[in-house]
Order: C-alpha cells, then structure tokens, then sequence
C-alpha cells in the first residue's frame, strides 16, 4: 500500500506557500493555489492507496485551488472523481456554473476532467478521495448534473459511503493489501449508489445495478468467511435468492461461480508472491486456502487444478523460479 505524509512545519517560514502550491501542483494534478495574501502559512498531507482510489486528509490554514479549463482540457492523465468531506471547517466547489458548500457531515463531488475552483475560507480538515472516472461513469451514471452538488450524509446511503470513507482511511495501515483493494472498491460501490440515489435515478435498470453493486460490497466484506453462501447472502441483502440471481444474470459467471473465482484468485495472488517474502514462504498452502473462505482443502486443490492445470504447491514452485509458463 503506498502511502506518504507531508508537512510545511519541516519548511521555514518564509517557504512554505511555495511549498504549498508545489504540492498541490504535483498530488492533485494541476492545481494552482491562493493563499488570499496571507504570509503566514500551515498545511499538512497525509495519503494513501486502497487499490485505485487514493485517500487524503488535508491540514491547513485557509487557502483557495483552481484547475483551470484549458489544463483540464490538456492533462493527458486519467481523470479522476475528487470527493472533498469537510472533517472541519467548509468548502465551497464550482464546477460547471454551479456550487456547493459542504461542511462535516456532508461532501461533495466534482470531475479532474473539467475547471473547478475549491475554496477553503478558514482553517481547514478535509478528507479527500479520488476515484478513477471510468470506474462510475462506465456503467451508465450521467456525471454532469452531480458535480457541484452538496451530498447530504446524515441518513441513508451517503451516510454509509462518508462512514466507510473516513474508517477506510484510519484502518489502511492496519490493512493487507489485498484488504485494502477490497476497501477502495467497497467505497466506490457505495459513492455509485449515493450518487444513483442523488440523481433520482430509480428506473428497474439502476435498482438491478444497485442491487449488483451491494452483492458487490457484500462480498469484499465477507469473501473470506466459509459461511458465505448466496442464502446467506439474501439474508443479510434483505432480498429473496431470486432477486439476487435476476440482479446478476447478465454477468459472465453464476454467482456461486463468482465467488469461487474471487476466492481462487486471492490464493493465486498469495501464492505468487516471491520467494523473498519469508512469511508468504513458510505459510502452509492448506492455511491460504482456509483463510480464503475454502474449507474443504481436496476441493481447493481440485479447482486449483481444473483453473491453472498446476496442483498449487507445483504453481507455487513455478512461480518462485520464474518459470513464465506458471
């Protein structure tokens, strides 16, 4: 998981708005900053990665950053989702001739792709997250009419997305990397269902897809417990099996098989790893099984098999000589 955390206290006095707008040119893609004039300046950075969404708390003395239309237009990076949760303080966002003023307990969202203008009036603690755009604009949700729009978090969904977006970004040092992807993608699903429910977008299409992406958050919770099943599953969706199967029709895979996939691909990452990583070397492949969500090690190796054509201690050996047929 990388991760990096930055402070003007390491920075003379007379440095540190220069150092600043240095950072915020270079984190957050092109972004020119103001101070409103003033010399005396404080800002703290602290950021990580879960999976493909980075996460940010942002400290600082009062400050004003604008991405300009035309660097927008030329930024040949991907474009990113920027969601800014006031943990103290307010913000304001104008992206598309509209604004919005957020403050803790409500955030907002505007698109890198495009000019917009953050400002900060007064001191300031923001959780910031950027998700990759294709990861919400691919499925069908119009983008444009939800920039620049204050997302209510008290009740609800966006509740649950702003929760898990805070708790996410207190537990990634204590997460595996691979918890950490799961993580990112949880939070992804549930800004899709926050911004579903902020466009009034109730057609049977969207309630299908929502219904997907809650087996999708589901499951990054609860992928590693044996128990897991699709009854279960329903149990805890508040939906009938067929719900369920209906919502996931269109995928390329049952939902069962899914979940095995999931599983199955956890173990071959694991067993992947090279043979420098001494705790991944000396960790039985019966207990990455387990601790996957198999609980029966003969089928394990059976699916292992039928998937790689390698039982997994052959793959594993494979791999750690470098054998690119593996």
């Amino acid at each position: 998981m990388q991760s990096a955390t930055l402070s003007t206290d390491a920075y003379a006095p007379t440095e540190r708005a220069s150092i600043w707008r240095d950072w915020n040119w270079s984190l957050f893609g092109g972004l020119e900053c103001d101070l409103y004039g003033d010399s005396a300046f404080d800002g703290h950075i602290a950021r990580a990665h879960a999976g493909d969404i980075i996460l940010t708390r942002l400290e600082a003395h009062r400050h004003r950053v604008d991405r300009t239309a035309r660097l927008a237009r030329a930024d040949i990076a991907p474009g990113y989702l920027k969601i800014v949760a006031p943990l103290q303080g307010r913000a304001r966002v104008e992206q598309d001739g509209r604004e919005a003023w957020v403050g803790p307990g409500a955030w907002t969202l505007y698109d890198t792709t495009r000019g917009y203008t953050v400002d900060n009036p007064g001191q300031v603690e923001h959780l910031i997250v950027m998700l990759p755009k294709a990861q919400l604009a691919e499925r069908g949700l119009r983008l444009e009419s939800l920039v620049a729009r204050p997302v209510g978090a008290t009740t609800g969904i966006a509740r649950v997305a702003l929760s898990t977006m805070r708790s996410t970004f207190e537990e990634l040092p204590h997460m595996s990397a691979d918890a950490a992807h799961g993580a990112g993608e949880l939070i992804a699903q549930l800004v899709r269902l926050s911004l579903i429910e902020l466009s009034g977008q109730e057609t049977h299409h969207t309630q299908r897809e929502a219904l997907k992406d809650r087996i999708r958050g589901y499951l990054a919770l609860h992928l590693r417990d044996p128990a897991l099943t699709v009854e279960r599953m329903a149990v805890a969706l508040h939906c009938s099996k067929r719900h369920l199967y209906n919502a996931w029709a269109d995928e390329e895979r049952t939902l069962s098989t899914h979940i095995q996939m999931q599983r199955l691909e956890g173990c071959i990452r694991e067993l992947s790893r090279p043979a420098a990583d001494t705790v991944m070397k000396e960790r039985a492949i019966t207990d990455i099984a387990l601790s996957w969500g198999f609980s029966n090690p003969a089928h394990f190796s059976r699916v292992f098999r039928d998937h790689t054509g390698l039982s997994p201690s052959e793959f594993r050996a494979m791999r750690r000589t470098g054998n690119p047929s593996a």
